[in-house]
């Protein structure tokens, strides 16, 4: 599997320095990277549903593992996903050149809002994230103009929860590898930045599988020791966002216990908040506290359930 996964970098002349990562398939994808789309490659993404477009469906394989890990624009129907990312290319665009923070991520990222503007006033910042994006969605995103352009200082990466859905095919150490593969892309495209990687967030209930997948896809992210990066923190925020029994912290959450309420988005800036100091002011990142070695919660198993349709919109963040 390890050799399967092997990424090298490959660097290529565009406008600015970059590089491209080789991911472990070829899709039939028109263009691979670059921005803007031809004419080609935004009929292929807006046209045909995710489904469709991914690894192995061009020669009618099933090759779930592979999901996470290969680049894939996401789809909401038309060109409604597409025109999410056009407006962050702008805003990107609009802010080319140096800066704080750049926040890469889904919507628990995205509806920072307000929030980031009371905890972090003073930091110049592109938030980029999208609701319902998986790692594969945020490949997409970084390797077709996502990115390009500006300079961060410190990157905020929390990716994963999306992927949650498809756990029961693509396994979870897909999942883990599809968060390596975003910050491996990103490290390639800025090796100077320090990045913060945030696990995902518990979510549901202990007795949910969704639940049991969020903590088993964090301790097999532990298994790719991604802090053997020096200029990298991995951010664990379970313990900040449950109980002593694992049950969510319910003031924390939104009605959905996905989504983070303003007391949540407090907690995470809390947490977020020295490391970014550190970083930027280049100085020694303090020691984060240790996690609980609490026992896993056993669950029953999950209704069976077709995996073969992307999640609603409503159900994803």
């Amino acid at each position: 599997m390890n050799r399967f996964f092997r990424v090298t970098a490959l660097f290529v002349l565009m406008p600015m320095v970059a590089s491209a990562i080789d991911y472990p398939y070829l899709t039939a994808e028109p263009q691979k990277s670059g921005w803007p789309l031809t004419a080609e490659e935004r009929a292929y993404v807006v046209d045909k549903p995710e489904h469709d477009r991914r690894p192995g469906r061009e020669a009618n394989k099933h090759l779930p593992h592979l999901w996470p890990v290969v680049p894939s624009a996401g789809h909401f129907g038309g060109d409604s996903w597409l025109k999410l990312h056009e407006a962050h290319v702008n805003t990107v665009q609009a802010n080319a050149g140096p800066l704080d923070v750049l926040l890469v991520g889904d919507s628990i990222t995205i509806q920072w809002g307000d929030s980031w503007k009371k905890h972090f006033p003073d930091l110049r910042a592109v938030n980029i994230g999208i609701g319902g994006d998986k790692t594969q969605n945020v490949l997409w995103r970084l390797d077709h103009g996502g990115v390009e352009g500006i300079q961060p200082r410190a990157i905020v990466l929390m990716i994963g929860n999306n992927n949650m859905f498809f756990t029961p095919e693509t396994g979870i150490e897909a999942a883990a590898r599809g968060i390596e593969m975003c910050v491996k892309n990103l490290r390639e495209k800025f090796p100077q930045a320090k990045i913060v990687v945030a696990k995902i967030l518990p979510a549901h209930a202990p007795e949910n599988r969704f639940y049991q997948d969020v903590k088993a896809t964090n301790e097999a992210l532990d298994e790719l020791k991604l802090n053997t990066d020096p200029q990298l923190q991995v951010l664990d925020l379970t313990q900040d966002f449950v109980n002593d029994d694992g049950t969510l912290k319910k003031d924390l959450y939104t009605s959905d216990n996905i989504h983070l309420s303003a007391a949540g988005y407090s907690i995470y800036a809390s947490r977020l908040k020295p490391l970014l100091e550190a970083m930027l002011a280049g100085k020694p990142v303090p020691a984060l506290p240790m996690k609980n070695a609490s026992k896993r919660v056993e669950t029953p198993a999950p209704k069976a359930e077709s995996r073969s349709i992307e999640p609603k919109a409503a159900a994803s963040i």
